[in-house]
Order: C-alpha cells, then sequence, then structure tokens
C-alpha cells in the first residue's frame, strides 16, 4: 500500500522533519511564543508524532487523539503560548508534512495516486481532530484558571473582617 510506504517515510525522516518544522515554528512572526519553548522540548514534541505517525493515523482512537493534543495544548497554554498561535503551529505542522511528501512522492499510476489521496484524507483528519482537541485542552485551562480564582475571591470574602 503507497500511503503506508509513505508514511514510513515520514517516520524514517522524523528527526529531519522535526528539525525543519522547529525551526519554522521558532521563526515564524505567527508563532512567535514558541520562542519561549526550549527547541529540544519542541523538537521533542513534534519527533513523538513523525515517529510514529503510522500509529497516530492507523492504531490510535480519536480518544486517544483527544488524550495527548489536550495534554500538549494545557502545557503549552502554561507556557504562555496563546491559542492562535497553537492552532497555527498545528497548521504549519500539517503543510509541512505535505510539501514533503509532495518533495518525496510521485505516484506513477492512478492507484498510487489513490493512495496518496487517501493518505492526505488521513493527515487532514488527524490535523482537524488535533486542532479541536487541542482547542479544548485551552478551554479547560482557562476554566480551571477561572474557577481558582473564584475560590480565592470566595476565601478573600469569608475571610474579610468587618470595619
Amino acid at each position: 500500500m503507497l500511503g503506508l510506504r509513505l508514511v514510513h517515510l515520514i517516520e524514517g525522516h522524523s528527526e529531519e522533519l522535526a528539525q525543519e518544522l522547529t525551526r519554522q515554528l521558532r521563526e515564524s512572526e505567527r508563532t512567535r511564543d514558541f520562542r519561549k519553548i526550549g527547541p529540544e522540548e519542541l523538537q521533542r514534541t513534534v519527533v513523538e508524532v513523525y515517529r510514529n505517525l503510522g500509529e497516530w493515523l492507523l492504531q490510535k482512537s480519536e480518544a486517544d487523539i483527544g488524550e495527548r493534543f489536550r495534554a500538549i495544548a494545557a502545557r503549552r497554554a502554561s507556557q504562555g503560548v496563546p491559542l492562535s498561535q497553537f492552532v497555527w503551529a498545528l497548521v504549519i505542522s500539517r503543510n509541512h508534512l505535505s510539501h514533503f511528501l509532495q518533495r518525496e512522492a510521485f505516484a506513477d499510476n492512478i492507484v498510487e495516486l489513490f493512495g496518496e489521496l487517501e493518505l492526505q484524507k488521513m493527515f487532514d483528519q488527524f490535523f482537524d481532530r488535533a486542532i479541536y482537541y487541542a482547542t479544548l485542552g485551552y478551554e479547560g485551562t482557562e476554566e480551571r484558571d477561572a474557577n481558582k480564582s473564584a475560590d480565592k475571591e470566595r476565601l478573600a470574602v469569608g475571610t474579610a473582617r468587618p470595619a
């Protein structure tokens, strides 16, 4: 299956792809707050997804994707990366993989072309889910922060002494 061969191509180049993506994220003005994150940590996160892409696309459930990207999003939110920049980073990641495949893979016949189109559909679905669950991760962080602030206010009011 060509799609699987292309996934293995990405997995085999995961380190190189992660280095390139890390550089792009740190250089882009639309993801400028990613500069707050150490390049090693950022690259390690990208490599983990790229190196196991076949597993993410073919074996992981939507719940698995949700759990992973909620956790990544919560981490990025705690590091001061705004949601808009995190979503743009996912868009850059998807485009980065698409450009790599365009450079490396050439369909020789209609069956191979169909395989490439199926793989692109799987990528799109994966990244759409990643964006959705990352957004939920950020919303969860905002809710926790709001609840902490409300609890502090209740404690302050409850302990205030009348004049």
